[in-house]
Formats: C-alpha cells, structure tokens, sequence
C-alpha cells in the first residue's frame, strides 16, 4: 500500500516559500488598488534587501555557528562593483541583461572576498572572530572612500588621492568619485526583482541546509573536534558557508545600489550599524531559523515607519516589540505552543512517496 506523505523538512520549506509568496500577492494587490503609501511602496526594495541580508547572514551565525559582525562589508563590496559595471554599461547592452550581469559581478566579488577574508578568519572564534569582520567591514567601507576610478578612451585610471589626479582627457568621466561614490547608477532594482531574488536566496540556503554538506556544516557547529574526528574537511565547509553567505549579502549589495541615484559608503549605510542590525534581525527571528529571520526583518523594517505618528512613544514602543519578539521565540512555552500549531496545522500535506508494509 502506498501513502502520500510529506517529511517534516519539505513541510517548513514549504510553509517558508508560501509565505513569501503570499506576501507578494498581497502587496501587488494593495498596489494595483492604490490602497498603499508611496511611504510605503518606496520600502517594498529595502525590505527585500533586508531579509536577503537576514537569511544569508543566519546561514553564518545559526547554522555555521560563527559570529560575524562585517555582513555590511561583504554588501558593500557587492554594492560597488555591481553600480561599477552598470555604471560602465550603461546604454551599451539592454537593461534586463546589464542587471543580471550586475548581480553576477556583484555575487562573484562578494563570494571571492568571503573566500579570502574566511581563510584567516575562521580559524579564530567567537569574540575574536567577531572583531576581526567587524574591522574588515570598517576596511572595506573606509577604502571604497579613499577610491577614485575614472575611464577615457585610454582606459581606466586609478587614484588614490583625488579626481583631479586620475589625468582624464576632455571626454572622460570620474565613475566613482571617493567619498561622494558612484552617480547616476540606473535604476533597475523594482520590488519583483527583489521577491525572485529572495526566493533565489531561499532555495539555495534551505537546500544547502538539508543536504550532506548542509549536515556537515552543522556537525561543525555542534561539535568540531567530533566533526572533525569522522573526516569531515572543517575549512572546506566554513568556508563554503562563509562565502555563500558572503555572495548572497552581495547580490543584496547591487538590488541596493541600483535603487538610489547615488551609491555612498557612508556609516549608516555599510557601517557597524548597519550590520548589528541585520545581527539583530537573525536573533530576534530565531538563530537558524530562516523564515523567523524573514519575518523578524520584515516587522522591525516596517515598525518605525508605521509608528512614525505617534512620535513621542514610537521607540517605546519598537523596544516593547523587541522585548516580545524575544519572549515568543525563545521562552519554553512559545517554543511548545508554536510546535502544537505546526503539528496540527500542517501533519496531514501529502508530498513524497513512501512505502508501507503491511
């Protein structure tokens, strides 16, 4: 006798994907009927950044079990060079290709930087470890500053100094101009392209997790020395976390860059805010909890926008949000309670096939 049935890991992928795309519906619908803000439509592209910068950032901390504070360095990196390549482009291909290209470029540095920046950094842990990418997120935004690039038909120059000393002739231009960034990069990111991508991001977290290598990758985090005493390469899986983790901020890093007009690295953008922030939003949805990151990230993205009326109690109020967000997920009986409501919510979805014996 055959029976339908579905396993407990294709249930929260499931539930994960559904959620997401119910959002999306909801959100297109309040679009086409004109019942949202232009406040609020011009949060859609931020919140789709946020919550890749959530789950890939847990894929370092919640699964890998590795505390790092640069997330914000690796989005910056994908940032630049992807504006970089649009910028250099614009006009010369269409913009749908320009865009993936981006995101590719973007993806690639990011991941190589992961790559560079684990092989030392891995070997240390925790405190240390956290320091040490909080300084390379600090490098990185403190670098991108300092940097001029121009271009003119003798190719590109480089400096280090200021526009003026790159020596462009009459028809070059200045793409990124130190401090004041890039200018002008085309304005490709939409709230579509920010949902694909997050179910992009999803699909290769979620399947890196419930595969032999996702397994792993958590035997490492459990227990290293057992981990290691069964024959499983530690650096080769750190790093293959890392730096997947690393190239998903990236992608992340371009969607942002291409939806201002002017890309900076300034603190509130790529700084230690910005990456306590995103910390935030792993701990408060759960450590290795990806659709808790979702919505963790999606509530307090949006909470100080809606509150932002009742001016003198709205950080009271977030902080009362915060302090209840904690509660529900990490108090023994929000835990039991929420494992009653899957079971019975969701025990009875057929998915794969299996074999009984009578």
């Amino acid at each position: 006798m055959k029976k339908m049935k579905m396993t407990k890991t294709a249930k929260n992928n499931f539930v994960t994907y559904f959620i997401v795309l119910i959002a999306y519906i909801l959100v297109q619908i309040l679009l086409k009927s004109g019942h949202m803000s232009s406040l609020m439509e011009g949060l859609l592209v931020p919140l789709c950044i946020y919550v890749m910068l959530a789950v890939s950032l847990n894929l370092t901390v919640g699964i890998l079990g590795e505390l790092s504070l640069g997330h914000a360095g690796f989005m910056c990196v994908g940032a630049f060079s992807g504006a970089f390549f649009s910028k250099c482009m614009d006009g010369a291909m269409p913009d749908g290709i320009r865009f993936f290209i981006a995101l590719l470029i973007g993806a690639a540095v990011a991941g190589v930087f992961g790559i560079v920046i684990g092989i030392p950094v891995l070997r240390l842990k925790g405190d240390y470890l956290a320091i040490v990418t909080l300084a390379f997120g600090e490098i990185i935004k403190n670098l991108v500053n300092v940097l001029y690039i121009g271009k003119d038909n003798n190719g590109f120059h480089f400096s280090m100094k200021d526009s003026i000393s790159l020596h462009l002739g009459e028809e070059g231009q200045v793409i990124v101009n130190g401090a004041q960034g890039i200018t002008g990069t085309p304005h490709d990111a939409s709230f579509t392209a920010g949902v694909l991508l997050i179910f992009i991001s999803l699909f290769i977290i979620l399947n890196l997790i419930n595969s032999r290598d996702g397994r792993a990758i958590m035997s490492i985090r459990d227990n290293r020395i057992a981990a290691e005493s069964t024959g499983i390469n530690i650096t080769k899986y750190k790093l293959m976390a890392f730096s997947i983790s690393a190239a998903i901020a990236g992608v992340a890093g371009v969607l942002y860059a291409h939806n201002l007009s002017t890309l900076t690295a300034l603190p509130k953008n790529f700084g230690y805010n910005m990456s306590i922030m995103i910390l935030v939003f792993v701990v408060l949805g759960g450590i290795g909890n990806i659709r808790g990151s979702i919505i963790s990230a999606v509530i307090l993205t949006l909470l100080p926008e809606l509150l932002r009326g009742l001016s003198d109690y709205r950080m009271l109020i977030y902080a009362i949000v915060l302090i209840a967000m904690m509660l529900f997920n990490w108090s023994p009986k929000a835990i039991e309670w929420k494992d009653k409501l899957k079971e019975k919510y969701f025990s009875k979805i057929p998915f794969r096939k299996e074999k009984e014996v009578k």
